[in-house]
């Protein structure tokens, strides 16, 4: 789960790491009173989950009360990559003389939490990475030891830090690192940390996404789905544990699997649209495959659906119970073709069928799909 900037600010400061302060507004009238608070200059700043701000204008700088509001008119109700912006975070407007980049951050190829470094903030790091690689260092971080004080010392003499940036900022890496740690999460950033000219270290912007998974873990983060997904049938998915992407065609895949799911949809697209994405996991019961056949009807439509499960860990027996009990409940007449195979496929397809279920027992999706478009009468 993704954070807005001012959560990440939150989590930043309980690790001891300096952050403005700040206000939130959802109204130019509110952005102006707030900001009074605060004191001009401010930075007006979109809240959004996404990059970009900059460019679409989504972070502007006021000088004056008035400009405070102009600046919250012009970015609220607009939106920046289709995420429509509906509140603001306004802070004071540091002067910086040099801004620095860290985050923290999974290596997938090693599986194994990755520290990095650059002397150069503010900016994309993978171009100046490319344009200037003497200014960035990385480096594995061992799950157990932790970053040590020590090693993040070593990564800014690497960049050429030097005098009091070499202290200053290694405290920052490492504390940054413990936000990683201790909530879970999937990146860290802050881009950039800049040092004012009273030598103060200040982390002006937080990227921070959470392991979805870790959730549970944190209830006092009090994080809502409402605003981060804005698509409803999305974030009902998510809501009953399934990851559930809409698409814009009309027939609904459930898929018990990434590789299942991505499969059907693409084999699907050759002569239909698919309306979704979705896999279960590995956790089918009844119960959530009859949410799951409530969650794909849902949308508007849909000419059939198409399952395609495996069992392995997966028991689909009572996931076809789920499947058929939605349909009788709710007299379901669209073709529903089902390729279920693995453990307990025999009593899964016997389920399936006594309830009028298209069962498809070969190993290639592609039949599957053969007989969802013949069933549709060819297809589009």
């Amino acid at each position: 789960m993704k954070l807005y900037e001012f959560e990440g600010n939150d989590l930043l400061r309980r690790e001891g790491i300096p952050v403005p302060d700040y206000v939130l507004a959802t109204t130019p009238e509110e952005a102006r009173e707030k900001a009074e608070t605060l004191g001009l200059p401010v930075v007006v700043k979109a809240q959004v989950l996404t990059g970009g701000r900059w460019l679409a204008g989504g972070v502007q700088t006021a000088h004056s009360m008035e400009q405070v509001e102009e600046a919250a008119r012009s970015i609220l109700g607009s939106s920046i990559r289709d995420w429509p912006v509906q509140q603001v975070m306004i802070t004071p407007k540091v002067d910086s003389v040099r801004e620095f980049y860290l985050a923290v951050t999974i290596d997938e190829y090693h599986g194994t939490p990755v520290a990095i470094l650059s002397a150069v903030g503010g900016v994309s790091v993978n171009r100046i990475a490319m344009e200037r690689p003497e200014t960035v260092a990385s480096r594995y971080v061992s799950i157990i030891k932790g970053l040590l004080p020590s090693e993040a010392r070593r990564m800014c003499r690497g960049v050429g830090l030097g005098g009091a940036d070499v202290s200053r900022v290694a405290n920052m890496l490492s504390a940054l690192y413990g936000v990683f740690r201790n909530y879970d999460a999937l990146i860290a950033e802050i881009n950039p940390l800049v040092r004012t000219s009273k030598g103060d270290y200040i982390a002006l912007d937080a990227k921070i996404e959470i392991d979805d998974d870790s959730l549970y873990r944190h209830p006092e983060l009090n994080l809502s789905l409402d605003s981060r997904i804005p698509n409803v049938l999305e974030r009902k998915g998510r809501e009953i544990g399934v990851t559930y992407v809409e698409l814009e065609g009309d027939i609904a895949i459930i898929a018990s699997g990434a590789g299942l799911g991505m499969a059907s949809m693409d084999i699907i697209s050759r002569q239909m649209r698919p309306a979704n994405f979705l896999e279960t996991g590995g956790a089918i019961t009844a119960e959530l495959m009859y949410n799951v056949m409530d969650l794909v009807l849902q949308k508007e439509g849909i000419r059939a659906v198409f399952i395609n499960v495996y069992g392995g860990i997966n028991p689909i027996h009572e996931g076809a119970k789920g499947v058929v009990n939605y349909m009788k409940e709710h007299q379901v007449t669209i073709p529903v073709v089902a390729k279920a195979l693995g453990n307990h496929q025999e009593e899964t397809w016997e389920i399936f069928r006594n309830n009028g279920v298209h069962v498809v027992n070969d190993v290639s999706t592609e039949k599957g799909v053969e007989q969802l478009a013949h069933l549709l009468g060819g297809g589009k």
